[in-house]
């Protein structure tokens, strides 16, 4: 009785670390989008890594920070009752100067990674819709087995037969893109005459005697 319950409770245990042992659909999800996105890091050019580097250091704190002291220390600097021979006088041509040179490249490093960002996030559109094809083609095949199951076993379905052909038809990507184009341009309107005059073809809305 004893070997018994000994090799029971091995097997469970054999059986829950096999569970654990066993990567979950999560798992493999979480870890194949996070190689993704370190492979697409990995892939950056070396002006794209710069670009990057550049936007983290100027917008943490400490940048802000050294930014504050400067700006601040230099008007100190340069204010005439407080300098006595202030370097870069009102209104501060100077500093006016560097602050624009900065802003121009710190434009150029956003504008680089901006593009980058797009890029990628094109790239996870087509993803998308490419398992989003997969997921429907396989839906249909999964639709046309479960009618021919219930047409085997005479199982009447709460659909009628109309509803489950229109659910197995293959989607057409390019009617369906020009039926979303159609309802997201809005509509043109013709301009409504006005009182004591109408619209013609041929020119502006004339007046009636």
């Amino acid at each position: 009785m004893t070997d018994t319950v000994a090799s029971g409770a091995g097997a469970l245990d054999a059986t829950q670390l096999s569970r654990r042992a066993a990567p979950s659909a999560l798992d493999e999800n979480v870890r194949a989008i996070k190689e993704w996105e370190q492979a697409a890091l990995h892939s950056r050019s070396r002006a794209e890594q710069i670009s990057d580097w550049v936007i983290r250091a100027v917008s943490s704190g400490p940048a802000i920070a050294l930014h504050l002291v400067w700006f601040v220390g230099w008007i100190v600097l340069n204010t005439q009752f407080l300098a006595d021979d202030p370097f870069d006088r009102f209104p501060f041509p100077f500093l006016t100067m560097t602050v624009s040179l900065e802003a121009i490249f710190l434009t150029l490093f956003v504008l680089a990674s901006q593009i980058r960002m797009g890029h990628q996030s094109d790239k996870r559109a087509h993803l998308d819709l490419q398992v989003n094809l997969l997921a429907e083609r396989e839906m249909t095949a999964v639709l046309r087995l479960l009618r021919d199951i219930a047409t085997h076993l005479d199982v009447k379905g709460t659909l009628t037969a109309e509803q489950i052909k229109d659910l197995m038809k293959d989607t057409d990507i390019h009617s369906l893109t020009s039926d979303v184009d159609e309802i997201a341009s809005p509509e043109v309107e013709s301009p409504a005459p006005s009182e004591g005059g109408r619209a013609t073809a041929e020119g502006p809305m004339r007046e009636v005697n």
